[in-house]
Formats: structure tokens, sequence, C-alpha cells
């Protein structure tokens, strides 16, 4: 989210949305639970996060919240930004620890060669009804198989969404191919269907939901299917930063994990948290579809994803994904 937020842009998912960072738990020297606890221990306990404004970052403030980071001696600062791409120098020299990213970006990057990424700590997984192709009230496209031909805007082209929705074109007899992808922004979708300047729309929430209430028709949800259980995205390092690091990365895990297991099981506890770190009002938080928050993603989902995107030509190189995970302990 290239996806990304890449697809996301991302996984673009990415919602396009600005906010105000949010500052992390203090603490220094404080004793907590489940390991190293002494900031005195640790290789440094500041740490800087790019967090992308969607829903999948709750984890990261649910910790801050809760005090998870302060227990673990760690003091958290955020920057909001909308792809790992946009600050890849950052993530490079180490001036930014961490970052939320899509499964799309990282394994894009990856295979440019600009870094050696690592998927941190998972967030987020597809579920029913995360992301559609859309088409205007009215129009006499009703089926994925009928957009052979036509137009269909994605916020970032070979990304999250253009794959995604190439794997059911093809199930539907399509070649991807035979359809133009055009870049339009999340924000301006809707503008562009209702003008007949594309004839389809990937959209992902909480765009998709307004689109709907707007009268726009969902064609396909493209988080099911054959694309159930796509991997969305999830958190971010540099192999460097992991071998320079390696008590702090620990420390910051276990924060996040814990975090990741109580937005697995409270979703009130998500709602809390995204009204605040993005331009989702607490209504529309509330009412918006999620994907999945577990622990882990299904590896044979993140193979699949990366095998369409060697497949697609958006990837140079095969992906193994069993490499693309962090050990930390």
């Amino acid at each position: 989210m290239q996806l990304a937020r890449i697809v996301v842009a991302g996984m673009a998912v990415a919602l396009a949305l600005s906010a105000c960072g949010g500052g992390g738990g203090g603490g220094q020297g404080q004793t907590g639970t489940g390991g190293t606890t002494s900031a005195g221990g640790l290789e440094k306990s500041e740490l800087l996060v790019g967090v992308v404004p969607v829903p999948s970052s709750a984890s990261l403030f649910i910790a801050e919240k809760r005090g998870l980071f302060k227990e673990e001696g760690l003091t958290v600062k955020t920057e909001i930004i909308q792809a790992p791409t946009a600050v890849m120098p950052k993530i490079v020299n180490g001036s930014m620890d961490a970052f939320m990213t899509s499964y799309v970006v990282l394994m894009t990057i990856n295979d440019s060669g600009a870094a050696k990424l690592k998927l941190f700590q998972h967030t987020m997984g597809g579920a029913p009804n995360v992301s559609a192709v859309v088409v205007a009230k009215g129009s006499p496209i009703k089926t994925v198989a009928d957009l052979k031909g036509k137009t269909v805007a994605v916020n970032v082209l070979k990304a999250l969404g253009q794959t995604v929705t190439n794997a059911h074109l093809q199930a539907a007899g399509v070649k991807p191919e035979e359809v133009k992808f055009v870049p339009v922004s999340f924000a301006d979708q809707l503008g562009a269907l209702s003008t007949g300047k594309v004839d389809a729309a990937w959209l992902v929430e909480p765009f998709l939901s307004a689109a709907k209430k707007s009268g726009a028709t969902q064609i396909v949800d493209t988080t099911s299917g054959v694309t159930a259980g796509v991997p969305i995205d999830g958190w971010g390092v540099t192999e460097q930063w992991l071998t320079k690091y390696p008590k702090t990365a620990a420390a910051f895990h276990r924060a996040l994990a814990k975090a990741q297991q109580i937005a697995g099981a409270d979703r009130k506890a998500i709602d809390e948290v995204v009204p605040t770190y993005t331009q989702i009002p607490a209504d529309t938080a509330a009412a918006m579809t999620l994907g999945t928050f577990t622990m882990e993603p299904d590896r044979a989902s993140v193979q699949k994803l990366a095998d369409l995107m060697y497949g697609y030509g958006y990837l140079k190189n095969k992906v193994d994904v069993g490499g693309l995970f962090a050990s930390v302990g």
C-alpha cells in the first residue's frame, strides 16, 4: 500500500486522510512485565514510528493509550505518513525506527533493492467488504466480467487494488490487459465516476461505505472469493535496525503484540483510538467494516499475494515470503 498505502500507497490500504501525530507513552526506567523493563537495558528508549492514518494503525495507539510502551521503558512518538516510500531516506538512515506498511509496499521496496525490510508485527488481513469495485448508479456494468474494455480507477497503479482486481478479472475469464487501470485518489474517485471519467473504481473503507451511501453499486468484493484473507499491512523495520537494537526491538514488539491482541478481541478499543489519529469521525469509525486483527497472517495467503504480484510483473523477482518476517526474541 508498488502497492502502498502505495496500497495502500498500498496496501493502498491506504485511506488518504491527514491526521495529527500522537505522542508515545513516557516513563523511562519503569518496571513492567514480560522481559527487559528498564530503559537502561535498552539500546535506545525513544522511538519515532511512521503511522499511516488508517484503522490498521490502531494497535500502536492502543499500546500508547494503555501504557504498554511505558511498561517497557519506551517513549514512542509518531509521524503521519502516507506510505513508507515517501520517507525511505529516514527509514534507511535510522532516524525513523519503524513504520506502518502494506505487504505490497514492503515487497516492492525489497524487490527494488532500496532497502531490506522485515515485517515486524502483522496488523490486519482482508475480510469481506473491506475493499471492492463499484460503478455509478444505473451503470450497465453489472459484473466483473463486464469490465472488459473499461476503465477502472485505483489509488495507485500496480498496487493492492490492481492486484486483487486482476485476480477477480481472471477468475471471470477477463485478461488483466483487457482492462485499463488509471490512478485516481480515493477522495476523487466518486467524482470521476459521476462525470464518466472512469467506468468503475476500486475503493477501501471508509470510502467504500461513502460511495454506497451516494448510490454507487458494488460489483465485486475484492477481499473475498479468490482473494479471501489477503494480507493487508503491518509494522515494518529494516534488517539493520533489528541488528543494531535487539533489546529495544524485543521490548517494542512485546508492547505492540499485546496491543494487537487487544485489537483482535475488542472492537471498541479500535473505535476509541481511530478518531485520535485520523479524520474519521467517531460514528463513522464505529460503523466501518474492518479487516481481521490477528497476531500473524496466513503465510499461504501472503505467498499467494507475492505470486500474483510477480505474475503481473509488479515484482522482478519471485518472493519466498518466509524471509519477509522478522525474528524478534
